[in-house]
């Protein structure tokens, strides 16, 4: 085959580092906005983001030329550049260190956009944590509790 075809959707997610809640209403637009312009910008547009004070979720393709490593380190340091450009309490704002991927089936394309649009309803009753260790069991992850939090 003289051409290379893909198309790969990834679901991820990540945390502010100790979850501090960072990601506040008053700047949570301007944050998607530039979050949307980083990922377009490696060639992994979004299909869905949203976000809750202290964590992110994002449904988008990945480009065919990089990892889901590189996708993830490219968006958590230029997002972290630009909340620190926010000014003080900013400043000292960091991501966790790890994150989670998840595969997505072009069949579960919308699914997977409605818990994504639904996060602000889905943790009145819901911490990230145990989100994170549903979606961790749902995907077949093994993981180890000591090393997940920081």
């Amino acid at each position: 085959m003289p051409q290379s075809l893909a198309h790969v959707l990834i679901h991820l997610v990540w945390s502010t580092r100790l979850l501090k809640p960072w990601i506040t209403d008053d700047i949570r637009d301007r944050f998607h906005a530039y979050t949307l312009s980083v990922l377009k910008n490696l060639d992994c547009p979004s299909l869905e983001m949203n976000s809750e004070p202290d964590h992110v979720h994002i449904l988008c393709v990945l480009a065919r030329t990089v990892t889901v490593a590189k996708l993830v380190e490219k968006t958590k340091t230029s997002t972290s550049g630009w909340f620190k450009t926010l000014g003080p309490p900013w400043s000292e704002f960091y991501w966790q260190g790890g994150y989670g991927a998840f595969s997505v089936s072009q069949s579960q394309v919308e699914t997977v956009r409605d818990y994504i649009r639904g996060q602000h309803g889905h943790h009145r009753k819901q911490t990230f944590q145990d989100e994170l260790r549903a979606l961790l069991q749902r995907h077949g992850m093994a993981f180890d509790e000591r090393y997940v939090w920081e």
